[in-house]
């Protein structure tokens, strides 16, 4: 950002509190110009200024301007420029221990003025902690339909539990308890007037809603409470409970909500929920207004008058009265709540079991999933205020958001709030704004007392001259350093009387042809007659009747206007070249000296066009010219191929063509003893004949397009091939390798041999038996046995 400072080094105005903003779009030279009063010019773009001296414009210059133009040449007691301002009204410290007796503080500051010019963001610090031991107020909401009743039952045993479970977490912590089933009429209930009564077995009346404990400490009283609450039934799906969380909220001295307190509305159910609109099923067309009709008993006695609430509507509700709703239900309808809790600010939801078993385990997991995540949110009108909010969190990178998680009770987080006012409301009502920037679910706020910056001080009824006698004959109201003109008055001075004049009709005098911007948005028209500004560069002048010409608006070469004096000038908007110059800028000579080169006399060689001091070259399918003057064409086939015959015919004897043929050939070759380049338009051939010969020669083209030739005398030919020598050395090759073969197939096989015999010695030698004898073979024994033998 620009700091705005005058030349001697101070603040051109003063400020109780320097603020930060940040210039969000670049400056346009003709947002500031255009504006014909302080207060247009000042909320235009936050380096517009105004110059409210006397006489200022009188020789042109522009009240209205950026604040640089404006130092030096305006007095800076009458530079207006307004800047933001910001003035700390309540900033007392977070609250950090339980022995507080005050209301504890959770957000920083409390409450702030500030003045805001418009696109001029300005940036807040805003401090959030969780108090340690902030009240805790929690509203049971349940549905008693007969499907619920292994419900009550359980939360009847766990209601101590449940108590027990929020006293570890908070030391102030009330409870309350209330049920719902629907309305009273067909198509919910049966209008049977036994059913009315009993509608189903050992069941209750049917009722709306009833809040049978308001929220208090006497946590035991709420076991008594759900135990004595009877069930009831109806006969379609969906439940009232949309009617029951409308008067929960709202209802806050039968519920007896606390004012500073973290207040949660926890409803159970094991159904849907009907909405705006259906009560008309039951001849029920009046809207839900939102408003308390609980009676002394705690029954909702409008529940057959008025229409099911909106979900707009309760969301309203639950913003306006910092309520969050954790929504427990079974699993079956769990994603239908799911997306009801995406519309709801600051509610959660939860899965319940089928008999509420769960209920302390799931209020304890969500309580810390609200109260470990903070939000901020505010309730500005975005077409008029827009706020963006920055944070780090617990570390980490700064980033765009308005939510930090993983909070314990004593972190402390840091947002920066970047407030803009995108523009000034066409009602002066509500240039004074109250905004609100608050924790989502807690009533605590940051209350903003804003002041829009639409006009200048020099504009506020206070500092006006009526009939001043600053403006001709007092036919004006003396503001800001200009008159502002009476009915049939115009002019600087309101010395034009347009009193019997159409002022449409004197504007148009000051209009160019068809342009919608009075001297063409460059000048005031007084009197019918245009008044050009001046530039904050003498040189530039703005001219003409309607202020439409200028001398600094030409076509520019190497950024010159016409390309500098020494070539032409800038008048009306076109250049005015010298003599010896052309081009919309004056950039190109008329002659063409500089397209021929030095050794021809042909523009561009006659391969290209002259433009503006220079070749352009032509280009075709199979030709293309380049080079400073069109003199080279890589591209080009050239006379190679149709020279070649001719040069060795008339070189060396050879080649396709006769003896009378060679006659035919236009040029006489010129023999050199190596064939190269040395000119920069001769081109190198080389080519091979019929004996894989390879011979050269270099051309070029005379004055009068003939070729003139200079050949290499000698050719280079390859060396004969001795075939002799190749078929000897084929046949010693192969005798080589197979002698090579047999001897190592010979080394290998005495190898082997050897380590054969080698082993069999070791063998023999280890022996342990006569070698004259077998070692495997027995010769045969023979046994006899006298049968009538018995050993005696």
């Amino acid at each position: 950002m620009k700091t705005l400072q005058t030349k001697t080094g101070f603040w051109i105005l003063c400020m109780p509190i320097i603020v930060y903003s940040q210039v969000s779009e670049d400056l346009k030279p003709s947002q500031c110009v255009t504006k014909k009063s302080c207060g247009e010019c000042v909320t235009i773009h936050p380096e517009c200024g105004w110059c409210s001296a006397k006489d200022f414009d009188s020789d042109g210059s522009r009240r209205c301007d950026t604040i640089g133009n404006l130092i030096g040449k305006c007095p800076n007691k009458d530079i207006v420029h307004p800047n933001s301002k910001m003035e700390k009204l309540e900033d007392r410290h977070l609250s950090d221990t339980r022995t507080s007796e005050e209301d504890p503080v959770q957000i920083k500051p409390q409450k702030i003025k500030l003045k805001l010019k418009p696109k001029s963001p300005f940036s807040l610090n805003v401090e959030f902690r969780q108090a340690v031991d902030y009240p805790v107020d929690l509203y049971y909401l349940m549905d008693l339909s007969k499907s619920m009743e292994d419900d009550k039952d359980k939360l009847a045993a766990l209601g101590n539990l449940l108590a027990t479970t929020m006293g570890n977490i908070t030391n102030n912590f009330h409870l309350g308890f209330g049920s719902f089933v629907d309305k009273i009429v067909m198509p919910y209930v049966s209008a049977i007037p036994e059913k009315l009564v009993e509608p189903c077995t050992n069941c209750a009346p049917p009722y709306g809603f009833k809040n049978h404990m308001p929220l208090s400490i006497n946590t035991k009283q709420f076991e008594k409470q759900v135990k004595a609450a009877s069930v009831s039934g109806n006969l379609d799906a969906p439940e009232g409970g949309f009617d029951a969380i409308m008067q929960a909220v709202v209802c806050h001295d039968h519920i007896a909500w606390r004012n500073k307190s973290r207040k949660i509305l926890l409803f159970s159910s094991d159904s849907g929920f009907h909405h705006a609109g259906d009560g008309k099923l039951g001849g029920i067309v009046k809207p839900n207004d939102g408003l308390c009709y609980l009676d002394k008993y705690g029954n909702y006695n409008m529940s057959i008058h008025q229409d099911y609430p909106s979900l707009s509507h309760i969301n309203m509700q639950v913003k306006r009265n910092k309520v969050n709703i954790i929504f427990a239900v079974t699993g079956d309808q769990f994603s239908i709540y799911e997306r009801l809790s995406d519309q709801l600010e600051g509610s959660t939801v939860g899965r319940l079991e089928n008999d509420s078993s769960n209920i302390v385990e799931l209020v304890k997991g969500q309580y810390s999933k609200i109260t470990s995540t903070v939000k901020l949110q505010d309730n500005a009108r975005n077409e008029i205020i827009d706020i963006k909010y920055y944070s780090s969190c617990l570390g980490g990178q700064r980033r765009n958001t308005n939510e930090c998680e993983g909070l314990k009770v004593g972190n402390s987080v840091s947002f920066e709030a970047s407030i803009e006012v995108k523009k000034c409301p066409k009602n002066k009502a509500e240039w004074n704004q109250t905004v609100q920037i608050y924790p989502v679910g807690l009533n605590e706020a940051l209350l903003i007392d804003l002041e829009i910056i639409c006009e200048c001080p020099c504009e506020k009824p206070w500092n006006e001259e009526r009939n001043s006698d600053k403006c001709t004959h007092g036919n004006g109201t003396y503001q800001c350093g200009i008159c502002r003109c009476y009915d049939g008055r115009s002019g600087k001075k309101c010395e034009c009387d347009s009193k019997d004049a159409d002022p449409t009709t004197v504007e148009a005098k000051c209009i160019f042809g068809n342009d919608t911007k009075s001297c063409s948005g460059r000048g005031i028209c007084h009197c019918g007659i245009c008044e050009c500004f001046s530039r904050q560069n003498p040189q530039e002048k703005v001219t003409g009747k309607f202020c439409e010409c200028d001398n600094f608006s030409c076509d520019r070469d190497e950024g010159q206007i016409c390309s500098g004096p020494d070539h032409g000038t800038c008048e009306c908007g076109e250049c005015q070249c010298l003599s010896d110059w052309m081009g919309h800028a004056c950039e190109c000579r008329k002659t063409n000296e500089t397209c021929v080169a030095p050794d021809s006399n042909k523009i561009c060689s006659g391969h290209g066009e002259c433009k503006c001091g220079t070749c352009e070259c032509f280009e075709s399918e199979n030709q293309r010219y380049s080079g400073r003057f069109c003199e080279d064409c890589p591209t080009c086939p050239g006379l190679c191929e149709d020279l070649k015959e001719c040069v060795q015919c008339l070189m060396f004897e050879s080649g396709p063509l006769t003896t009378e043929e060679c006659k035919n050939c236009t040029f006489i070759p010129v023999e050199i003893n190596e064939a190269e380049v040395t000119e920069s338009d001769q081109r190198l051939c080389v080519f091979r004949d019929d004996d894989d010969c390879k011979y050269k020669f270099v051309y070029k083209l005379d004055e009068n397009e003939k070729p003139l030739v200079w050949v290499q005398r000698t050719k280079d030919c390859p060396e004969p091939i001795n075939i002799l020598a190749i078929v000897l050395g084929v046949i010693g090759g192969i005798v080589l390798v197979g002698l090579a073969f047999l001897l190592t197939w010979k080394l290998l096989t005495t190898l082997h041999d050897r380590r054969e015999f080698a082993k069999f010695e070791n063998e023999r030698k280890m022996a342990k038996w006569d070698t004259g004898e077998n070692p495997i073979y027995k010769q045969a024994t023979t046994t006899f046995k006298n049968p009538t033998y018995g050993g005696k």
